[in-house]
C-alpha cells in the first residue's frame, strides 16, 4: 500500500528534462523529493503537493526520495491534445498517452514497417544501470567520437526515463546520441511498445551504430536465482540475435561486494548466460590481475563449456580514461571506479568490443560522408 503525506514545496534543487528534485516540508522536516512535469503538471516553491513517501519510509537506496502524487494546490491540468495513442504506465492513475514510433500517426512508421534486420549492429546488453557509462565512454573513445550510439532503457527498473541524472549527463558530453524507452518506460527521445521495436527503432529512427540496452535505475534483487529484474539482460541477447544484431554481455564483476554471490562474476550474470539466454553472445571480459582473473575464468568454465557463447578477452581501460577525461562521475551501488573497478572495466571491455565489430563496418557518419 502507498504511504502518503501532504508537503510544501519549498525550492526547486534540480531540473532535466522530464524530471524535477525539489525540497519540501513534511511535517515540519526539510526533505528531498522527486516531481514528473509530464505526470503531475508544473509545482512551484508554495504549492501543496502530495507524495508517495514509501521508499523513504522504506529505507530504500535508489529511488528513496519522496515522489509528487499530483499537485493539491493545481488539481486541475491544462488540457494538451497527445500526439499519440500508446498508453505508458498503464491502467495506473498515471497512465500516459505517447507517441510511439510504430503508431500510425508516427512519422517514422513506415521505417518500422520496412525494417529487415539490424545488419550485425553491436547490442550491448547490460543488467546494471551503471554499466551504460563505461560502455558508453569506450565506444565513443575508439572510434574518435564517430559513431552513434542509442540506448535503449527497459522497464524492469525506473519507469521514467528523466529519473536518471547519468543518462542526462552522457547526453550532455556526447556520449549518448539517443535514447528510446520501451514497455512501460516513458520520457525517451522516441517511444516505443517493445523492446523489439526499440531495437528497429534504434537503426532506422535514431540512425545508430551501435546499442546499449539496460533496465532504468533501481535493479531489484532478492537473493534468489530468478528473482532480480536485471534477469531482462538474457532477453535482449535473445532479441538483439533475432531481430540479426550482435548480442554483446556484458559481465557484472565485483571484488568489492561483500555478497558472496556477486564475488568475481555475479549470480545473477551466470544464471542469464546459461538459462536465459537461448542464442549466442560476444562474452566481453576484461583484462584483470591474475588472482581475479583465474577466479572469473573458473566461473566462466561451465558456460564456455556449453559452446554457445564465445568469450572474448578486451581491454576494459579506454571507457574508464574517457569517462575522468569527461570528468564523469558513475558509481555502482553508491561506489566509484577505484572502489569497485573490475566493476566499470567489464562495461568498458563491452564498448571496446563493439568498436572492434564497427571497425569491420562502416558507421552512419561515415555513410553519410
Amino acid at each position: 500500500m502507498l504511504h502518503r503525506r501532504k508537503a510544501t514545496v519549498l525550492t526547486i534543487l534540480a531540473e532535466r528534462p522530464g524530471c524535477v528534485e525539489i525540497l519540501v516540508d513534511v511535517d515540519g522536516a526539510q526533505e528531498q523529493a522527486v516531481y514528473y512535469p509530464d505526470l503531475t503538471g508544473i509545482v512551484t516553491p508554495g504549492d501543496e503537493v502530495l507524495i508517495n513517501t514509501t521508499a523513504v519510509d522504506l529505507g530504500l537506496g535508489t529511488g528513496g526520495v519522496h515522489f509528487v502524487i499530483a499537485n493539491l494546490s493545481r488539481p486541475v491540468s491544462e488540457d494538451v491534445p497527445s500526439a499519440g495513442h500508446i498508453m505508458k504506465l498503464r491502467y495506473t492513475p498515471v497512465q500516459e498517452a505517447v507517441l510511439s514510433v510504430e503508431e500510425e500517426a508516427s512519422p517514422h512508421r513506415s521505417a518500422i514497417r520496412e525494417f529487415q534486420n539490424l545488419d550485425g549492429m553491436p547490442v550491448i546488453c547490460c543488467e546494471l544501470h551503471s554499466q551504460i557509462a563505461p560502455a558508453a565512454a569506450a565506444l565513443k573513445a575508439l572510434t574518435d567520437g564517430k559513431v552513434r550510439v542509442a540506448y535503449i532503457m527497459t522497464d524492469g527498473a525506473a519507469l521514467p526515463i528523466g529519473f536518471s541524472r547519468l543518462v542526462f549527463e552522457l547526453l550532455e558530453k556526447g556520449l549518448l546520441d539517443q535514447t528510446i524507452t520501451c514497455g512501460q518506460a516513458v520520457g525517451g527521445g522516441i517511444e516505443a511498445v517493445n523492446l523489439y521495436t526499440a531495437l528497429v527503432a534504434a537503426k532506422e529512427v535514431a540512425g545508430a551504430d551501435a546499442v546499449i540496452v539496460c533496465q532504468g535505475p533501481g535493479n531489484a534483487g532478492t537473493g534468489t536465482k530468478y528473482g532480480f529484474s536485471g534477469i531482462q539482460q538474457g532477453e535482449a541477447i535473445n532479441a538483439a540475435n533475432i531481430l540479426g544484431g550482435a548480442a554483446i554481455a556484458v559481465l557484472r564483476i565485483s571484488f568489492a561486494d561483500a555478497r558472496e554471490r556477486h564475488r568475481g562474476i555475479s549470480h545473477h550474470t551466470l544464471t542469464v548466460l546459461s538459462e536465459i539466454a537461448l542464442s549466442p553472445a560476444l562474452i566481453a571480459v576484461p583484462k584483470l590481475p591474475e588472482d581475479r582473473a583465474a577466479l572469473v575464468r573458473e566461473q566462466l568454465d561451465s558456460i564456455a563449456a556449453k559452446g554457445l557463447h564465445q568469450i572474448c578477452m578486451v581491454d576494459g581501460e579506454p571507457g574508464l580514461a574517457e569517462l575522468s577525461r569527461r570528468a564523469i562521475d558513475v558509481r555502482t551501488m553508491g561506489r566509484t571506479i577505484d572502489q569497485d573497478r573490475e566493476f566499470f572495466l567489464a562495461a568498458s571491455a563491452a564498448g571496446s568490443l563493439a568498436s572492434e565489430i564497427l571497425s569491420r563496418g562502416i558507421s552512419s557518419a561515415e555513410r553519410e560522408a
